[in-house]
């Protein structure tokens, strides 16, 4: 049977990088987008030509690699400085330079700042050519485990148990060596005595830690990853992880602002929403949130910025050994704004001394301003035992950023069409970056420089998405025409255009000497 053969090996191919890269090729735009930026504008460390020693590299050629790297499932150094030697792609766009791994590995530790800002440029790229329309932005976030595991995580809680297991099996070891004083076993002696003094060390170790846990003020503390933090992932399981924020437009699905946090989501919608509403340079935004995200403060904060929220506020609870019933939960009370007071069921009004009360948080933060609500009505209520066993009467508290609350609150209720469209709009992206491309964790330790990579991470999503809906070469042609305020003061067609020059002169220069 015959088959179908392939090229000899040997047999000698007349052919150059330009000819094996199709002009569809993303690899393409990551070249000329590069070409298109000036490096030290955006804050990347930038390499000056020294006058001697080995000449360095172009700092571009680091943020190539990563860019091909992250569109392609590679962001270990050591891999990719592999790649640079085997992959046809790369010897392209790198024009044949293979860097060491530990000098790919520096550029993205030392450039988170020019990372971030790299991704808000090219939001606003995307803004100019009209692939972002700034209206309608769902915001969610999502968990990227850190490089700590949960052993290296302590709280007071962990601390104090460390130290009472060391106490206990100290008193163990020292009962024993009392039993062994009748006993003529030194091995046996040794070995425990050896025993007591790791445990003594292991306590000095703990303690030094107790220590350090309250002189930060922060409830846990990571050995491995300072700045990493155990938190809620899903129902009851906890990581060590950080949190990524991100803000999608409607229009495209495109990620309009992003940054990563080390706390949950209910303090994080002010930050991500003022973010979103700068990188994309309009005087209002629709925000979608869900409600995670639901918290007083942040409402308030988004409401400064003239940026209309759509929140999802959670179902009340009720305590178990609440009295009140569903008819008599605060959400029954009327409130009157021209009066400041509340209309109870049954139809009693109750006041306020216009007092405001200071409720303390975890942090300063978190601490917020409220009045109390009463009315004397309720001594003679019917239906009291109904309504609460607090022996005063009912008592309720507004807090400070209430208004805003409730707007929100009457938002969602008539908007349930528009706050559906949510999940379609920025679930998806996670789904795709961290099942899909397996970036579900970070190497990375230090919150700065996990903010630079996850930038980059939600950069890559957008330059692959625009990818698919523009092609490469209709792609290539808006970033030429773009009007950056980062472009590079050389085009960087005149670098293709002197490579080809200059191997045309060294294809002729051997030819005369032959």
């Amino acid at each position: 049977m015959q088959h179908i053969t392939g090229i000899p090996r040997n047999q000698m191919v007349f052919s150059s990088f330009e000819d094996t890269i199709l002009p569809n090729n993303p690899v393409r735009f990551v070249d000329a987008f590069v070409e298109a930026l000036d490096m030290e504008s955006l804050g990347f460390t930038v390499q000056t030509l020294k006058v001697e020693g080995r000449p360095s590299f172009d700092t571009k050629i680091f943020l190539k690699i990563y860019l091909y790297g992250y569109l392609n499932g590679l962001r270990s150094s050591r891999k990719l400085e592999k790649e640079c030697v085997r992959n046809i792609e790369l010897q392209w766009l790198l024009c044949g330079l293979m860097p060491n791994y530990h000098s790919i590995s520096d550029f993205r530790k030392q450039n988170p700042s020019g990372l971030r800002k790299l991704f808000k440029l090219f939001v606003s790229f995307l803004k100019d050519t009209d692939l972002i329309a700034g209206e309608i932005i769902a915001i969610d976030g999502t968990k990227s485990r850190a490089h700590n595991s949960k052993k290296a995580n302590f709280s007071q809680k962990k601390i104090e148990r460390h130290l009472a297991y060391i106490e206990e099996k100290t008193q163990e070891y020292l009962a024993q060596l009392d039993q062994n004083d009748s006993q003529d076993n030194g091995i046996s002696i040794a070995n425990i005595q050896d025993k007591i003094e790791r445990l003594k060390q292991n306590k000095i170790g703990y303690e030094l830690l107790e220590e350090k846990l309250k002189a930060s003020g922060e409830p846990q503390i990571s050995t491995t990853d300072e700045d990493a933090r155990a938190l809620l992932v899903q129902g009851v399981v906890v990581e060590v992880s950080y949190n990524i924020q991100a803000a999608v437009d409607s229009k495209h699905n495109l990620v309009v602002a992003t940054h990563t946090i080390n706390r949950n989501d209910l303090n994080a919608l002010g930050a991500i929403a003022v973010e979103a509403k700068e990188n994309l340079g309009v005087k209002t935004f629709t925000a979608l949130v869900d409600k995670g995200y639901h918290n007083g403060r942040e409402i308030t904060q988004c409401k400064n910025h003239n940026i209309t929220t759509i929140v999802a506020h959670p179902t009340p609870g009720r305590a178990k050994d609440s009295v009140t019933q569903p008819d008599y939960l605060v959400a029954q009370f009327q409130y009157n704004k021209l009066d400041d007071t509340y209309t109870c069921p049954q139809g009693e009004t109750l006041k306020t001394t216009g007092r405001w009360h200071k409720k303390s948080g975890r942090t300063e933060q978190s601490g917020y301003l409220f009045k109390k609500y009463r009315t004397p009505a309720c001594k003679d209520c019917p239906v009291k035992h109904l309504c609460t066993s607090r022996a005063g009467g009912r008592e309720i508290d507004r807090s400070e950023y209430a208004d805003a609350v409730e707007e929100n609150n009457q938002r969602y209720q008539e908007n349930p069409q528009l706050y559906r469209t949510r999940q379609e709009i920025n679930e998806h992206i996670f789904g795709t970056i961290k099942r899909q491309w397996g970036y579900n964790h970070t190497n990375l330790t230090g919150l700065e420089k996990v903010n630079g990579e996850h930038s980059l991470i939600m950069l890559v999503y957008n330059i692959k998405r625009t990818i698919n809906i523009l092609g490469v070469p209709d792609l290539i042609d808006k970033i030429k025409n773009w009007k950056s305020p980062y472009k590079a003061k050389t085009l960087f067609l005149l670098k293709t255009t002197y490579l080809k020059l200059n191997t045309a002169s060294n294809f002729y220069q051997l030819k005369f000497t032959a």
